[in-house]
């Protein structure tokens, strides 16, 4: 049975049933600086499984990692870029993902990611409250593939309805737009989405980097 809680004014309910769900390998919606978000532990493959399946994804779409702060990165990676520490300082916490060099000894099946991940700290206080108490976590945007991503909780409970443990309201999300993602893996930045942060924001900070294919 899944529990709707109201962090709108107090959060410390909503982040100790979260942190024991995610703990016991159940799914949580909870908010971000860009869209709302359905997670898991990072490091228990059979609750990403659930998380893949709840949005209807295949393992061809692995799911990125959401991280408290800037010095868990290097936990998780073995990301050795001086662009990528420059957008890590100007933009984090905040809506940019980066897609690293995981770091091979961890145990974590994500999907198929061949041998990276994607990997942001967002920039929310309940969204980081939660992962103080729980360590990086598997986060996809809350909604089903193919339909609109959720700017609130009660919107992502409308499409996974009782997949999830426990979701948290927060109020309506700013930005409506999911994160800019940026490759960091190769000698040169290369922009693959561009979301709530423009190619020319980037270019401020990376002058070098490239745009989106296509583009």
């Amino acid at each position: 049975m899944s529990q709707f809680v109201d962090c709108t004014e107090d959060n410390a309910e909503g982040i100790e049933l979260s942190a024991t769900a995610v703990r016991d390998g159940h799914l949580v919606v909870l908010p971000t600086d860009t869209v709302y978000g359905i997670g898991a532990d990072a490091f228990t493959p059979s609750a990403v499984q659930r998380l893949l399946e709840a949005k209807g994804r295949g393992r061809d779409m692995p799911v990125p990692v959401l991280v408290a702060d800037a010095g868990v990165l290097e936990a998780v990676t073995t990301l050795q870029s001086v662009a990528a520490e420059a957008l890590v300082e100007e933009f984090w916490p905040g809506a940019l993902t980066l897609v690293c060099p995981e770091q091979p000894s961890l145990r974590w099946d994500l999907g198929d990611a061949d041998g990276t991940v994607a990997v942001r700290s967002p920039q929310h206080p309940l969204a980081l409250a939660l992962l103080r108490r729980t360590g990086p976590m598997a986060v996809s945007s809350a909604n089903v593939s193919g339909q609109p991503p959720a700017r609130t909780a009660a919107e992502a409970q409308d499409q996974l309805d009782g997949l999830v443990a426990v979701y948290l309201e927060a109020g309506t999300t700013q930005a409506g737009l999911p994160s800019s993602i940026v490759d960091v893996t190769g000698p040169t930045p290369r922009l693959l989405r561009a979301g709530a942060i423009n190619l020319d924001r980037l270019r401020q900070v990376v002058p070098e980097l490239l745009p989106a294919e296509g583009d």
